[in-house]
């Protein structure tokens, strides 16, 4: 599953004018926490701009809704677990073909900042704290940038550590997380001034991920009783406190990190410049009772995705609202179009294929294996059954059910219209290709 990346050989002459492309990656944000998606606790002037500026695809999903995962498909254009990542402490293979490789054949200098989580890690060791925040990132680990700096993981939202091309030992920069990695990717945009060459870089934020209760860059966190909840938390208990609290923290993070990219975007020559920000996941906050990601449900599986172009590069084609059924998966493959001096197509796809490959045993996340397809009026997730058999578990109609509060996959009127669904979307259902 994917799209294959292929190179094509340019010159000198055929580079000129080609557009930089800078993708801006943060995690646990999910779609519906943006000003411009209608959110009344979200402060994100800086999206919202980009938004009104550029292309909002508002059905873009993740293929996988977490870290590592997503990362790996994102990177490649494959899914999990083709791309060789299957199991949370699975590295991106070491000279894995990615979006970096192909775009740099095209003549591009690469970089990437921040958050990496793709390393040969240690199943035993702490996910969190300094010593993962300062572990080294081996060269062929590096995806094929040739500029590198960033961290593994470390969930250090405050003052990290970054080491990498620039850095050959770990260094700890003081400051909010977001502040620091993107003030480092507009350095380096800012030294590339008057190169001829174009530019392809990658800056991958850890805001919003937890915890939630840390400092969020000078942003106060919101006050938990004032906070808007969706109509599928439940109330009165637990989970209603707990995402209050959650939520207080969370959208104090977005603000600090909406800031921190209105900076950088602000460095960027934006008539030169093709500008994508997404997240490679979101996050429960007691919908459905439930937190964190790994869920097949739309608060962990729907992402922010904006484009936005120049006017010299087809900028009226990636203006307003799109309904198109995208996935983090067709990045790849509409950057290097742009590379290659191409305007993307829009996939004809009526559905996209969302799974978890695996369990990842880690507290509050999902405790199955599933797969799925999701268009823009259907979801239906399948478990594994008998004898290899793929079972329905989940069946929700989005159109009239968008907060997916009625399960109707053990509905016998809708029998006939999920084997419908199975037999049109086989494809991205294959149980082989899971």
């Amino acid at each position: 599953m994917g799209v294959s990346l292929r190179a094509a050989t340019l010159t000198v002459d055929e580079m000129a004018g080609r557009p930089n492309i800078l993708w801006i990656v943060t995690t646990q944000w999910r779609a519906q926490a943006c000003g411009y998606a209608g959110d009344p606790n979200a402060r994100t002037p800086r999206l919202d701009a980009l938004a009104e500026a550029g292309a909002d695809f508002a059905q873009a999903v993740t293929p996988h809704p977490f870290g590592p995962f997503a990362r790996a498909a994102l990177l490649t254009g494959v899914a999990c677990p083709t791309n060789g990542v299957r199991d949370y402490y699975d590295p991106l293979p070491a000279g894995a073909r990615t979006v970096a490789t192909v775009v740099g054949e095209c003549g591009y200098e690469t970089a990437f900042f921040g958050k990496w989580h793709l390393a040969p890690r240690d199943p035993a060791a702490s996910l969190v704290g300094e010593a993962h925040a300062r572990m080294i990132v081996p060269p062929e680990y590096h995806g094929g940038f040739s500029c590198w700096e960033g961290f593994e993981s470390g969930f250090l939202l405050n003052d990290p550590w970054l080491q990498g091309t620039r850095l050959p030992e770990p260094t700890r920069f003081r400051g909010y997380q977001s502040d620091v990695v993107c003030g480092r990717a507009a350095e380096w945009v800012t030294q590339r001034t008057g190169d001829p060459r174009p530019w392809f870089a990658v800056v991958s934020l850890e805001p919003p991920h937890p915890p939630y209760g840390a400092p969020a860059g000078g942003v106060p966190p919101r006050d938990p009783p004032a906070i808007t909840l969706a109509a599928n938390v439940p109330r009165g208990g637990e989970v209603e406190t707990k995402a209050r609290s959650e939520l207080a923290g969370y959208y104090a993070h977005i603000e600090a990190t909406d800031r921190a990219i209105g900076r950088l975007v602000s460095t960027v020559p934006e008539k030169d410049t093709i500008i994508v920000c997404t997240s490679v996941h979101g996050d429960m906050h007691g919908a459905h009772g439930k937190f964190r990601k790994g869920w097949p449900h739309e608060e962990s599986i729907r992402v922010p995705l904006l484009v936005r172009a120049p006017p010299s590069w087809d900028g009226e084609h990636w203006r307003g609202r799109r309904e198109n059924p995208v996935t983090l998966l067709d990045l790849p493959r509409w950057t290097t179009a742009w590379a290659q001096g191409r305007s993307p197509t829009f996939s004809e796809a009526t559905a996209q294929a969302i799974s978890m490959p695996s369990v990842v045993a880690l507290p509050q996340q999902c405790d199955r294996v599933w797969r799925g397809i999701r268009t823009a009026g259907r979801k239906l997730i399948l478990i594994p059954g008998p004898t290899g058999s793929w079972l329905p578990w989940l069946f929700f109609d989005l159109q009239k059910d968008p907060l997916e509060q009625s399960n109707l996959a053990d509905d016998p009127a809708c029998a006939r219209e999920i084997d419908a669904l199975i037999t049109a979307h086989s494809s991205l259902l294959d149980p082989s290709a899971a």
